[in-house]
């Protein structure tokens, strides 16, 4: 479904992401680590359009996206979280999904005007929200501001956020980061199930292996901008060389 091949990206000197390729399977749910500054988010971030590749290529089902802005990736069906929520603050659950859904005709100046021309897209809107926040379970916080919800709930809400724009492959970068453990379990069953429901695909950058391992298909293992390791959880985590650049800390 997405394929990374030879992708190089530069900050000056610095190599943060070096002639790496990847693969990744349609509805898998696959999880980067390694440890910080090996270019895991740098990674995500080149995938998604916020940052243009210096070399290399980015093919999604097939088709070339490489250094495309960030809204035609989306448009395509790749959209990535962030580390930090960033719904708006004020507006509620519900209002925050519907802000997110991209078909309404009602946004065009000229169309605004006249309800018959986007009304059914607001019906529309309404209904694919409702079953965004029953898929995640945000259907009892509908009505409150998102400045009142838990940082999990926030994390939960920019998937919903996600899913309006019709997204199948989502990129997370720390999804269960500062969640409390009851939670971040809570939130990595549901991406199990937006996998089975919506066959939806995910790219899981995470240093919470305690939390997070025991839910991937597969993993990559970072470091220096290069993948040192790749295969099964179990794999990658026994490896020596994960464990020397990343683990051997993580555990200590």
């Amino acid at each position: 479904m997405l394929v990374v091949e030879n992708l190089v990206k530069t900050f000056g000197e610095l190599r943060a992401v070096d002639n790496l390729s990847m693969d990744i399977d349609e509805k898998s749910i696959t999880l980067i680590i390694g440890p910080n500054g090996s270019g895991k988010t740098t990674l995500l971030n080149c995938i998604s359009g916020f940052l243009k590749p210096n070399k290399g290529k980015v093919f999604y089902k097939k088709i070339d996206i490489t250094g495309l802005p960030q809204h035609s990736i989306a448009q395509k069906g790749i959209v990535k979280t962030h580390q930090i929520p960033t719904p708006f603050r004020t507006l509620t659950v519900l209002e925050n999904l519907l802000v997110s859904y991209p078909y309404n005709k009602g946004e065009n100046i000229l169309l605004a005007p006249f309800k018959g021309a986007w009304v059914d897209d607001e019906k529309e809107a309404f209904s694919k929200a409702t079953e965004v926040m029953e898929l995640l379970k945000l259907e009892d916080l509908r009505d409150q501001p998102a400045w009142d919800l838990s940082g999990g709930q926030l994390k939960l809400l920019e998937i919903g956020r996600a899913l309006m724009n019709d997204a199948e492959c989502l990129l997370l970068d720390e999804p269960v980061g500062s969640v409390n453990p009851v939670l971040a379990h809570d939130m990595l069953s549901h991406i199990i199930e937006l996998r089975k429901d919506l066959g939806t695909t995910f790219l899981i950058v995470e240093h919470r292996l305690d939390l997070t391992i025991k839910y991937m298909d597969y993993v990559y293992a970072m470091d220096g901008g290069k993948i040192i390791c790749e295969g099964k959880p179990e794999e990658v985590t026994s490896d020596e060389r994960v464990i020397d650049s990343y683990l051997g800390d993580y555990f200590a």
